[in-house]
């Protein structure tokens, strides 16, 4: 039997952000997943292997080369493949676009996050960075909140410009001058950039916000300052995928600012209650670590849409 590779074009157009966080929804309902994750490093460029297993689900491998330099080169930063295991007997079932996989877990991974802690009635919305993770949340964000006013803020004034620009016609949206003052007039604040050193300050940071953050994910990177984790009620979707692994939180747990304990839940505490813990007025912080657990749920959910279409 042939292994079917699917490809971007083909299956892009045929998922919606509302498929994908039901995916995820019903895989947290199986057996928790089995992860690996492995990090190899180049200098300034990082290979990525993430692997997990999900009883009743299947298994994946998903590995990532990261070269930053690429973006001089107009070559994608970002590289990689999946594979995508049958549960039952491990035997190779697809050969799944990285791509593809990428843009619909991690936006839906940050929708889903969105979709629990942030307020239904939120309508201004912060996108700090301006690559392709951010204009994919700009889409799913769009899906949840058809009246929402964008703002777009860039370390390269340039580079948010041709965001606004090149989306304009879909969506309301400008470029955002002051990143103080455009952190404090958000409903949602999304941090998507390649950042080592913290971009928002807890003090900008206003009740009943949202924050989520997505471009953290090696031990040395962080997006926001402590203050920012003191003032906030801490999510994550999977504590086996942040808490040791991502200086987002690493870092300010090593040096005592915050604890494990302050890391209220993860996607496995949907089930039991574990989002329905704030008020209105408490600022929520939801940390995107990625896992692979979250690729299989979203690899899963192509292939069967792949599969309905060959019929």
């Amino acid at each position: 039997m042939s292994i079917p590779i699917i490809g971007f074009d083909e299956m892009d157009k045929t998922l919606t952000w509302g498929d994908v966080t039901d995916a995820m929804l019903a895989g947290h309902s199986l057996p928790k997943a089995s992860l690996s994750d492995g990090l190899a490093y180049r200098g300034d460029d990082t290979l990525l292997s993430r692997a997990a297993w999900i009883d009743g689900l299947g298994a994946l491998v998903k590995s990532a080369t990261i070269v930053p330099a690429n973006t001089a080169k107009a070559i994608p930063m970002i590289n990689g493949g999946v594979m995508l295991f049958d549960d039952e007997t491990g035997q190779l079932e697809a050969l799944v676009d990285f791509h593809l996989v990428t843009k619909w877990k991690t936006a839906g991974d940050s929708l889903l996050g969105a979709k629990l802690l942030a307020r239904p009635d939120s309508k201004d919305i912060l996108i700090v960075g301006a690559g392709t993770v951010s204009r994919n949340m700009i889409s799913a964000y769009a899906s949840i909140y058809p009246d929402a006013r964008f703002q777009v803020w860039n370390r390269s004034p340039k580079n948010a410009a041709k965001m606004v620009a090149d989306l304009s016609d879909a969506y309301d949206i400008s470029q955002a001058k002051d990143l103080a003052d455009a952190v404090a007039n958000a409903d949602i604040i999304n941090c998507a950039t390649m950042s080592t050193d913290p971009v928002i300050d807890g003090a900008w940071l206003q009740a009943g916000q949202h924050i989520n953050l997505i471009g953290a994910y090696r031990p040395d990177m962080r997006e926001v300052n402590d203050a920012a984790l003191q003032n906030a009620r801490i999510f994550v979707d999977s504590r086996d995928t942040t808490i040791e692994h991502i200086g987002e939180l690493k870092l300010p747990i090593a040096n005592g600012v915050i604890s494990k304990n302050d890391v209220l839940a993860d996607f496995y505490d949907i089930p039991t209650g574990g989002f329905d813990v704030c008020g209105s007025d408490d600022i929520t912080l939801f940390k995107n670590g990625g896992g692979a657990h979250l690729d299989l749920m979203t690899a899963k959910l192509i292939l069967q849409k792949w599969r309905e279409s060959q019929i």
